[in-house]
């Protein structure tokens, strides 16, 4: 499942300005270079990148489906997550740009809650 979640991050990361969403392995890409942005951006800003990651890689997950119906629970997705995140959790996406092993259990969790597929094994 590691394999899976640092593709689907990965992809989550180049779509949303250069950041990542979803779980990953507990060190980011070898070729990967977090936004500098996520150092001084909102939690606001954050949850934003976020739900726009989860809809795009959901689209890809989903065949058929549109990124814009996915909004709602994308939003659900991002909002639980984020509120979700200790202070070390959040500074570790802010350093690295994708979710440390147990920010990616809170993120795997946000995904069952708000009906959304979880990334193929």
């Amino acid at each position: 499942m590691t394999t899976t979640l640092r593709g689907l991050l990965t992809a989550v990361a180049i779509v949303a300005g250069t950041t990542a969403a979803f779980a990953a392995s507990s060190s980011a890409p070898t070729q990967y270079q977090p936004d500098p942005a996520l150092k001084t951006e909102s939690v606001a800003q954050l949850r934003v990148r976020v739900s726009q990651a989860c809809a795009i890689t959901q689209a890809r997950l989903q065949s058929g489906v549109s990124e814009a119906s996915l909004n709602r629970g994308c939003d659900c997705y991002a909002g639980r997550t984020m509120r979700s995140l200790s202070a070390d959790e959040l500074l570790a996406y802010r350093e690295t740009g994708v979710f440390n092993d147990s920010a990616r259990e809170k993120a795997l969790s946000a995904l069952d809650s708000c009906k959304l597929q979880r990334p193929k094994i």
